[in-house]
């Protein structure tokens, strides 16, 4: 295949329960190496560059045996699956017992034979990549204890959220379970120990076994293995005392394959450590969050970074961890932030079940998700955006972030709005989003110097209008808007 675009579309599904709906009202359960062809060729239809197969790696029989009985869990279930009962609960993707294809979903052999069918229709493939923990009844558990960060009866005693009996056939031996500094510990996983060489060393060659699978990984977590986060969650000394996982591991994989995509999960604003450490995108979790407001100005500033930062940043509306779009935003702002957050540079997340306006955010360790119905018009405008984003400009232009000006004195709302533009040679688009309930008023200086002299067709790809424009006057003054309260546009702007 062709190098990936700069900006590349991803979707992402969750293995389990896409197979799980998939089987539905058959004789036998799916596989991957039995999805039909037309749900493969419905997927590529939308113009994805790749697709995130969340889930696949083998999951733990003790981590599940957690995620069956721990209390605090089982209310997340019943809200989101009233119906659902223990065989529903198939046990987290994160923690992984091992990094073959679970056996449920098809093995090794079949996820090959999956991956070859997605590039025949032009479609990548990403996996996981948890770096952070393994299963509590890891193999490396008996074999490597080593490699894992230990504790004491006494830890034990004090702080049982973080901290479990593993039985080694011996005498048990206290281990930590995965977490990060501000939360207790994941109870169906145990910590790994980044401060020793083997565990790099193990933990990088897990990443290439990775890499012989798929175009790109997504990695859980990524921040916690730096030095800094990692000695203010355990103490102690890296050994030797400047290393760092992440920068030898993505120079190995690199190195053996220089078109390997490396996504890292990250928060804490550590997304240009994490970049500079070597990784392709990281997510924008910041933008999100300032997004949950109803104000540009935060945004704008958000957006105002360096390009070589907005770049590789990973923007989405919802993936797995976040609620659903349209319940963390509503109805009405939906459109808006969507159109706003996907058409900027960047990686481009897109969720199963996003384009249809569900609303259930599914615990990672279920299995199966309650029937939802699709909304036509969540449908129809993510229909219409993705068809402009399939363009070339949207993967390969040149994006700034453009200043709105006040339409007349007095009148404040031109600070509601958040405008960019893109480029690639004679190919304009325009993308204007207020971001407030109220309507707004600007003029938007273009920057586009072939404007004088002729007139320009603003063709609304998101939407049916239309308008023409003299160059000459939007040279002098700017493209005026005045768009209701949570409204957006996305032009094309060609000689009229």
């Amino acid at each position: 295949m062709s190098r990936w675009p700069n900006y590349p579309s991803v979707y992402e599904i969750n293995t389990w329960v896409w197979l799980n709906d998939l089987s539905r009202g058959g004789e036998s359960a799916l596989t991957l190496g039995t999805v039909p062809q037309s749900e493969l060729e419905r997927i590529a239809a939308y113009g994805f560059e790749a697709v995130w197969l969340m889930g696949v790696w083998e999951r733990s029989r003790a981590a599940r045996k957690v995620s069956r009985e721990h209390p605090g869990w089982q209310d997340e279930y019943r809200h989101a699956l009233p119906d659902y009962t223990q065989q529903d609960v198939v046990g987290s993707p994160y923690a992984i017992h091992d990094y073959r294809v679970d056996p449920s979903l098809g093995g090794d052999e079949e996820l090959a034979g999956m991956r070859e069918r997605l590039r025949e229709l032009g479609l990548r493939l990403i996996l996981d990549f948890v770096p952070n923990h393994m299963a509590l009844d890891h193999p490396w558990l008996t074999r490597h204890p080593e490699r894992f960060v230990r504790g004491t009866p006494e830890l034990l005693v004090n702080e049982p959220q973080n901290y479990f009996i593993h039985d080694a056939g011996e005498q048990p031996r206290v281990f930590a379970h995965g977490r990060d500094p501000y939360f207790d510990g994941w109870p169906d996983t145990a910590q790994l120990d980044y401060r020793h060489p083997e565990t790099r060393e193990a933990m990088t060659d897990a990443l290439l076994s990775v890499a012989a699978k798929c175009d790109g990984a997504r990695c859980d977590m990524a921040m916690l293995l730096t030095r800094d986060v990692f000695k203010r969650t355990w103490g102690g000394e890296f050994e030797p005392h400047w290393a760092e996982f992440w920068p030898e591991a993505v120079a190995r994989i690199k190195a053996a394959r220089p078109d390997f995509l490396l996504l890292a999960e990250v928060y804490w604003d550590m997304e240009y450590e994490l970049q500079q450490q070597g990784f392709d995108y990281t997510y924008d979790k910041r933008l999100y969050d300032r997004l949950q407001g109803q104000e540009a100005e935060p945004v704008r500033g958000h957006l105002s970074g360096s390009l070589d930062y907005q770049s590789r940043l990973a923007r989405f509306v919802e993936n797995h961890d976040e609620r659903r779009a349209q319940e963390a935003f509503g109805p009405t702002r939906c459109p808006a932030v969507s159109a706003l957050t996907l058409t900027l540079p960047g990686f481009r997340l897109f969720h199963e079940g996003q384009l249809d306006g569900w609303r259930v955010k599914l615990p990672v360790h279920l299995g199966r998700r309650p029937q939802e119905p699709s909304d036509p018009a969540v449908r129809e405008h993510y229909h219409r955006l993705l068809a402009a984003l399939a363009e070339d400009i949207f993967h390969e232009g040149h994006w700034r972030l453009l200043e709105a000006r006040e339409a007349w004195a007095g009148n404040p709302s031109h600070l509601n709005y958040v405008a960019s533009g893109w480029t690639l040679a004679s190919d304009f688009r325009l993308v204007v989003v207020n971001l407030s309930p109220d309507p707004a008023q600007c003029y938007l200086p273009l920057e586009i110097p072939e404007l004088t002299g002729r007139s320009w067709l603003l063709s609304d790809l998101l939407g049916d209008a239309q308008y023409l424009r003299d160059g000459d006057s939007l040279a002098a003054h700017g493209l005026y808007l005045d768009v209701p309260g949570f409204g957006y546009h996305l032009f094309k702007l060609e000689p009229g």
